[in-house]
C-alpha cells in the first residue's frame, strides 16, 4: 500500500472515530467511541510496519491524555458529559479521543516530526478548538470560557509536542 493510501485511511478514520466518539456522548451512547476504536485501532496497527512502537505511543497517549483532561475537569476548565468513571476523571470516550490523535502522529500528522514549535502552535489551536467543536455538539455540560480555551490551549501547545517526540522515540525499532 503506498503512502498516500494509507495517510487518506488515516484520515478517514480518525475523523470518522472523532464524530462517533463526541456525537456518541453528546446523544447518550457513550459506548460509541470505544466501540468505534476497537475496528480503528485494529486497522491502523494493520497498517503499521512497527506495530509494538505504535502501541507504546497509543499507550502513552492514552495514559497522558487521562491525566491532562482528569486535571482540566478537576479544575473546572471544562466538563464532559461523565459515564463510567466518576467525576473529575476522564470518561472512557474522552480518552479514545487520545488514542484516535496519537493514531495520526506518525502517518497524516508525519509532517510534525522534529517541528516542535509548529506542534506546539498547531496543539495550541487545534486542541481547544476540537474540545469547543465537541462542546457544540452537545458533549460537554457547558461551552469552555475564554479562560479555559485560553488554558486548554497552554495544555495542548505542551502536549501536542510532547506526543510527536515520543511518537518519533516510539517508531524506531530497537535491535
Amino acid at each position: 500500500m503506498n503512502d498516500l493510501t494509507r495517510k487518506v485511511i488515516n484520515v478517514a478514520l480518525f475523523q470518522a472515530a472523532w464524530f462517533a466518539a463526541v456525537l456518541g456522548a453528546a446523544r447518550g451512547m457513550f459506548w460509541l467511541g470505544p466501540v468505534a476504536m476497537i475496528p480503528t485501532l485494529a486497522i491502523h496497527l494493520a497498517l503499521q510496519e512497527n506495530r509494538r512502537g505504535e502501541a507504546k505511543l497509543l499507550l502513552a497517549a492514552g495514559l497522558l491524555g487521562v491525566t491532562l483532561d482528569t486535571a482540566f475537569v478537576a479544575g473546572g476548565i471544562f466538563t464532559p458529559l461523565q459515564h463510567l468513571f466518576p467525576r473529575p476523571f476522564s470518561p472512557p470516550w474522552m480518552i479514545c479521543l487520545w488514542l484516535n490523535f496519537a493514531a495520526t502522529l506518525n502517518v497524516s500528522m508525519a509532517w510534525l516530526r522534529g517541528r516542535y514549535l509548529l506542534a506546539a502552535l498547531f496543539g495550541a489551536i487545534g486542541g481547544p478548538l476540537a474540545y469547543y467543536s465537541g462542546a457544540k455538539m452537545g458533549a460537554t455540560e457547558a461551552l469552555p470560557t475564554t479562560t479555559g480555551m485560553l488554558l486548554l490551549a497552554i495544555g495542548w501547545g505542551f502536549m501536542t509536542p510532547l506526543l510527536v517526540l515520543l511518537a518519533r522515540a516510539f517508531s524506531v525499532p530497537k535491535m
